[in-house]
């Protein structure tokens, strides 16, 4: 276990070394010492959407679920279907609460062994106790958060950085699938996955070999422009992708068909927790919804502020906001009285004293 504690419980990734030489400004994300920035949240952002980025995410958790009853136990946790995932898949899903809250959005890999799943790191202990409550007969649930690093490369580049430094054709690897390979003779996972809407991979592996394997990382990827990328950018550039962020757009007290994450509910493959809830909403529609807006006058939108209609009630308030610099243009999602949420909608953002108009918009930010 190369991770290591500080004072104050603040955990360090066997990277933190590497961050700290590179200039990075390091805070407390999820009591876990993390780059926020290096160069700046806008060159990072713009590097990732024009060549590659690396971003240290080991403060994420890993679980491995193994046994004769893992499906069952997994099945019975998630909205979505594990028993369609085939070995080498990946799949996007949320636990859910018996009142069909989301407890958190989770990826799920399909391994010869059974299911390794990935959680947001400010979750994995919650997680690991809801799951472990609900554990099926003859199932196993290991933690494996201490023992991996997880380095992602993002950006329209990273399939030649990763191929040149594991040695290996990525041509195969299609999106959410993965592959199970060695780097310096470490056992590497290698999944064309990501939060930043680029093309992307994300490398798990342990972490005696991190340091080197980031070194490789950034000495191969000069040539493409590659950079470090922090918690910052990481955060804009899922944004702009609407993807939501756990504790920001989605929590315990919001739903998948609120938040626009139906398709990830399949309420066809039988009994899971929260599934009654569920269905009573997709048979009856939600109250409120999960939106995307541009600002159409000036103010950036922040996490808090309402959301007014034409006669400036209240309808809803905004989840995430930020100033794109993709678009340089502010842009936000947040919830809304369903009635509201259409594509086209003109909305009022209360920005402290004063208002400023915003449009709902269909689909992501950025094409």
């Amino acid at each position: 276990m190369d991770t290591e504690e500080r004072g104050g419980n603040v955990k360090q990734t066997p990277l933190t070394n590497k961050h700290k030489a590179l200039g990075a400004r390091m805070v407390d994300y999820a009591g876990w010492e993390m780059p926020v920035q290096y160069a700046g949240l806008i060159e990072e952002h713009l590097t990732v959407r024009s060549k590659v980025g690396l971003f240290d995410l080991t403060h994420m958790g890993e679980f491995e679920l193994t046994g004769p009853g893992a499906l069952a136990t997994l099945n019975s946790v998630t909205t979505n279907d594990p028993s369609s995932l085939a070995v080498g898949e990946i799949q996007y899903t949320c636990l859910t609460n018996e009142q069909g809250g989301i407890i958190d959005d989770i990826l799920v890999y399909r391994t010869e062994n059974g299911f390794l799943l990935v959680v947001n790191a400010a979750n994995t202990a919650k997680d690991w106790d809801w799951i472990k409550g609900r554990l099926q007969p003859a199932t196993e649930l290991k933690d494996l958060t201490s023992d991996l690093a997880l380095i992602a490369v993002q950006g329209p580049l990273s399939a030649p950085l990763v191929e040149e430094t594991l040695g290996i054709s990525v041509e195969d690897i299609k999106n959410y699938t993965f592959i199970e390979t060695e780097y310096q003779g470490s056992p590497l996972l290698l999944s064309r996955t990501g939060y930043t809407g680029e093309d992307g991979f994300e490398l798990y592996f342990p972490n005696a070999v991190a340091e080197q394997l980031w070194d490789d990382l950034m000495a191969k990827g000069q040539k493409h422009g590659v950079a470090p990328i922090g918690l910052g950018a990481r955060d804009t550039l899922r944004l702009e992708m609407r993807m939501p962020l756990y504790g920001n757009d989605v929590w315990e007290e919001t739903t998948p068909y609120e938040a626009g994450l139906g398709r990830f509910v399949k309420l066809d493959k039988g009994q899971f927790v929260g599934r009654e809830v569920l269905q009573k909403q997709k048979e009856e529609g939600v109250g409120r919804r999960l939106i995307a807006f541009k600002m159409l006058e000036k103010g950036i939108p922040r996490q808090g502020y309402p959301l007014l209609n034409a006669e400036d009630e209240e309808i809803g308030v905004v989840t995430s906001g930020t100033h794109s610099p993709s678009l340089d243009q502010p842009i936000g999602m947040g919830y809304v009285k369903a009635e509201y949420a259409k594509a086209g909608t003109v909305i009022t953002v209360q920005i402290r004293k004063r208002q400023a108009k915003a449009e709902i918009i269909k689909g992501r930010f950025l094409s």
